[in-house]
């Protein structure tokens, strides 16, 4: 893949987060994709991921991956960014520093490997 066909891949996975597509999320995935977070350093699969994800879609409103700074590279990307939404619960604004780092292989994400703040997951994740 090019660069830009990569940059393009990053752009439309995280572009879905923000909108709730994830559908459109799980398609960006290789039907074997390993998702990795470094809160747990556990591995799950993509429809594993999209119950987490889907999850968090409901409880985060007004999702915005801010500051996103994509670094391209021989078969993947790296983006760092802030997470930024509003809690449904109770209607606090919270933010999520992260950076992601994704193989990519024949126009999808093989491996994803998350590393959060972990001082900041449990306000993100409060009423989870």
């Amino acid at each position: 893949m090019s660069q830009d066909e990569i940059r393009a891949l990053a752009k439309r996975f995280f572009d879905c987060v923000e909108s709730g597509d994830i559908d459109g999320l799980v398609a960006c995935y290789a039907p074997d994709a390993k998702i990795w977070h470094n809160t747990d350093e556990l591995e799950q699969g993509p429809e594993d991921n999209r119950k987490v994800l889907a999850g968090m879609v409901t409880r985060i409103s007004d999702r915005l991956y801010d500051n996103r700074r994509v670094e391209i590279f021989d078969g993947g990307f790296l983006q760092q960014h802030i997470l930024r939404g509003t809690r449904v619960q109770d209607g606090v604004r919270v933010a999520l520093p992260a950076c992601v780092i994704c193989a990519v292989k024949d126009g999808y994400i093989t491996r994803l490997d998350e590393y959060f703040d972990s001082a900041r997951v449990s306000e993100f994740r409060k009423y989870a």
